[in-house]
């Protein structure tokens, strides 16, 4: 990937001090706020998001905790909302530790509704809106929700399993919409209407330790899987990345236009504006060209981000509106080196909370300093260790530990498994234990493969990198090549499907490509790509095809996708056909797209 401005290799002392200044004298009595919270936060503990949200109730009953396209809830009605819910799957006889399903679109409701499941104990599934077909099923199968809320505007996503499909999946489905309540489901707003608004007794009982969420993440296994999320783990984003990061004051509105099924929106950011006593601003999309109007009729303080959604941003054409907003701090993950000070001075943005983790992740790391090009530190224990490129594997010595990289360098990230940073992992235990690295500096020692490529910065600080292994990150999604694979293979054109991200340069994270062998002699571009777009999200479409005769396999039969990552789609080294993605279809890659491709110039959907 080019850059326009250099990445540092690491952190200058002079720039640590002049963070730390900068600290003490703007944001040092918030941040020692969020530190004491921070260190006070046990798993032990009695305490749970539902009862944070009543105590906030209770002291701020009429402060704005929500805004939504014209309308705004006071933390008073959002709890009596959320009770509402609780009693009503109360009656429904949904109990501490069983799972229920969230499928809507960005509003209201879903946080309504996930704070009604997290007040008797029990679990949200929070299901990507966008899984369709086999993948929902999946989703659905491994999290066994007892009932399940549908809005109406994803219908079509549930009338892709078949009527007996469902009945199988889950035992009760609630339908909340504006629309008529299909045959075969329940009307959830009228058991709410119906329901009493008090603060169920269960909630005091609920320990940080229980799980509260079931968030989905490709992993690298191919179908989603699901990362188990404790209130533990909220209460530590709401302290360490909104406490000690983003640093929110009661009469701020944090803006969020990512959707509800991502930790960045359901944890992270949601969390920041609860710590704080602050009002959640949120989107029901992320729209590039409407994203600085919108938020200054909310009279936004703050934002959330991921990287792809600020160069999207930065791409639009210059406007008045470019600083025409109260904007003062953003938090989220992901921002480029190559984009940042750009970013930064064009819409002047005082405060950029980078962090780094991940849903399955058991530590995380917030630029609590705000420094550049950075995603700052972690207080927890942690290892920079060195890959062996061929294998894309963690290198170990002769007698079997792993070695740290030196300062400025690159390698795995590895997050120490302890009692103060529990790994809560999948509710697939062989995945969780998949992810875990023993062994790996002393006997007996436990550490959480992230998967993940970053650069030691020093001073405890890292800087993101990439993604190692076979999954990658497009679009601010993991992408999974076995799921893009399987559905390749199913399909009557192709005959083997070998899928890997490339780089694209003046975009973030990598880009879909398969390697193809045809079944026929010549390839339909265009039904190809409305097959795939069919059968899978947009996001996970590849964006370049290479036809080759046949695939390269190892000893053990597995793709080797070392030399197609290399090679990409550089038709100078590649002597087999190219074809890119267009709105059409698939279009054979010609000298003019491949030199746009390389300048930067040419922009996918």
């Amino acid at each position: 990937m080019r850059s326009s401005t250099p990445s540092p290799a690491t952190i200058r002392l002079g720039t640590l001090l002049q963070g730390v200044r900068q600290l003490v004298l703007n944001d040092l009595s918030h941040t020692l706020k969020g530190l004491v919270r921070l260190i006070l936060t046990k798993p032990d503990r009695i305490g749970s998001i539902g009862k944070t949200l009543a105590d906030q109730a209770a002291r701020y009953p009429d402060r704005p905790a929500l805004a939504f396209e014209g309308r705004r809830w006071t933390y008073r009605e959002l709890n009596e909302w959320a009770n509402r819910c609780a009693w009503a799957l109360d009656a429904a006889g949904i109990r501490s530790g069983d799972a229920v399903g969230i499928l809507l679109d960005n509003r209201p409701e879903v946080l309504a509704f996930v704070l009604g499941i997290v007040k008797l104990g029990a679990v949200a599934t929070l299901i990507n809106n966008q899984q369709r077909g086999d993948a929902l099923a999946h989703s659905l199968r491994i999290t066994r929700p007892r009932l399940t809320f549908v809005g109406q505007e994803c219908l079509p996503a549930l009338m892709s399993l078949d009527a007996s499909e469902r009945a199988a999946l889950c035992e009760q489905w609630w339908w909340d919409g504006d629309e008529p309540c299909p045959s075969g489901l329940m009307d959830a707003r009228t058991r709410l209407s119906q329901s009493a608004s008090s603060n169920p007794p269960h909630t005091d009982l609920i320990r940080l330790h229980q799980p509260c969420f079931h968030i989905f993440t490709s992993g690298t296994t191919g179908l989603p899987k699901a990362s188990v999320m404790s209130h533990y783990r909220w209460h530590r984003c709401l302290a360490g990345l909104g406490g000690l990061g983003l640093r929110l004051r009661p009469d701020d509105v944090l803006y969020c236009p990512l959707p509800l099924y991502h930790n960045n929106a359901l944890t992270v950011s949601w969390g920041a504006a609860m710590g704080a006593g602050a009002c959640l601003a949120l989107a029901r999309k992320f729209s590039a060209s409407g994203f600085w109007a919108d938020v200054q009729r909310h009279q936004a303080t703050a934002f959330c981000y991921i990287g792809e959604l600020c160069r999207y941003l930065l791409n639009q054409p210059p406007s008045a509106l470019d600083r025409q907003h109260s904007i003062q701090r953003m938090i989220g993950n992901g921002l480029r080196p190559d984009i940042w000070d750009a970013f930064s001075e064009r819409f002047g943005i005082e405060h950029i909370a980078e962090f780094y983790t991940a849903s399955e992740c058991n530590v995380a790391f917030i630029n609590v300093l705000g420094l550049p090009k950075t995603t700052g530190l972690c207080p927890l224990s942690y290892a920079v260790v060195e890959v062996d490129q061929e294998t894309e594997q963690a290198r170990r010595g002769r007698k079997g530990h792993m070695q740290r990289v030196r300062t400025g360098h690159s390698g795995l990230l590895l997050t120490e498994i302890t009692n103060r940073a529990p790994l809560d992992g999948y509710t697939d235990s062989k995945a969780t234990d998949a992810k875990v690295l023993r062994d790996v500096f002393s006997k007996g020692d436990a550490w959480f493969n992230t998967g993940d490529l970053v650069r030691d910065q020093g001073w405890h600080h890292i800087q993101f990198v990439d993604r190692l292994g076979d999954t990658f990150r497009w679009k601010g999604e993991n992408v999974a090549t076995t799921e893009v694979e399987g559905v390749l293979s199913h399909l009557p054109q192709i005959e083997e499907a070998v899928v890997y991200g490339v780089e694209v340069p003046g975009a973030d994270g990598r880009a879909g490509m398969a390697a193809i062998s045809l079944k026929g002699e010549s390839l339909n571009g265009i039904e190809l790509a409305q097959q795939l777009r069919q059968h899978l999200p947009r996001y996970a479409v590849p964006l370049f095809l290479r036809v080759r005769r046949s695939q390269d396999v190892t000893v053990t039969f597995k793709y080797s996708k070392v030399a197609l990552k290399k090679e990409a789609y550089n038709p100078s080294v590649i002597s087999d056909a190219l074809f890119v993605l267009s709105p059409e279809g698939y279009i054979p890659m010609t000298t003019a797209l491949w030199q746009a491709l390389s300048e930067g110039t040419h922009r996918f959907d």
